[in-house]
């Protein structure tokens, strides 16, 4: 297992503390950039000194990363990255397309105006980061959309569910993608939105299947 590497401070010209909701997606894009190598070592002290936080801070962080299940955490052993192999990839895959699949009839059934303004933004920022080169940043806003659509879809315990395979797949998507790949997950998200509007519910499955097709065509896997 790899120790943790050095960081240099994370914080911003200006910036003082951090709250725990401002340093998840820091954390979460210093992982899928893999600045912090699969398996590393994850100290609480390191991490809150590169953030400028307490522990404490750095545990409630590590805590959410955990439930879903970017990080593994043990009694007594110090938290380290998660570091899915091929097999586990597939796994990951396969349970994440049966939620999904479901989910995304029930959005299409359930989605209130307010709720698919709120799916637009996000996919918006996700487009910008896309244009801006910020790949890392734009995999885990597109992870985000797919959590929102859960919560759309108005089933707890399966958006629950989809809580802990979503940042997963976004830690294999950069661990895994082919560098030939120039895949806009944003363009096939916003065509989702489309049909979940108009409250199709067909039109939404199809589109999720294929873009959850396009998702695994583009992971190097063997």
């Amino acid at each position: 297992m790899n120790a943790v590497p050095h960081l240099p401070t994370l914080l911003a010209a200006g910036e003082t503390r951090l709250s725990a909701e401002q340093i998840y997606p820091r954390l979460f894009d210093a992982i899928l950039e893999q600045r912090l190598p699969p398996g590393s070592l994850l100290p609480e002290q390191a991490l809150g000194h590169a953030f400028g936080v307490s522990r404490t801070v750095i545990r409630r962080v590590l805590g959410r990363l955990s439930d879903q299940q970017v990080v593994v955490q043990r009694p007594s052993h110090t938290a380290h990255l998660a570091a899915p192999d091929p097999d586990q990839a597939r796994q990951v895959l396969s349970a994440r397309r049966l939620a999904e699949t479901t989910l995304i009839t029930l959005a299409a059934q359930r989605a209130r105006p307010a709720q698919v303004r709120q799916l637009r933004q996000l996919v918006e920022r996700e487009r910008q980061h896309h244009e801006r080169g910020e790949r890392c940043a734009a995999i885990r806003l597109g992870g985000e959309f797919h959590l929102k659509l859960a919560q759309v879809a108005a089933n707890a315990p399966l958006a629950r569910f989809l809580n802990g395979l979503v940042p997963m797949t976004s830690l294999i998507i950069a661990r895994y993608e082919s560098p030939c790949c120039d895949h806009c997950a944003w363009e096939e998200h916003a065509a989702i939105i489309d049909a979940v509007e108009q409250g199709d519910a067909e039109a939404a499955l199809e589109l999720m299947h294929r873009h959850l097709d396009r998702l695994e065509e583009k992971l190097d896997l063997e």
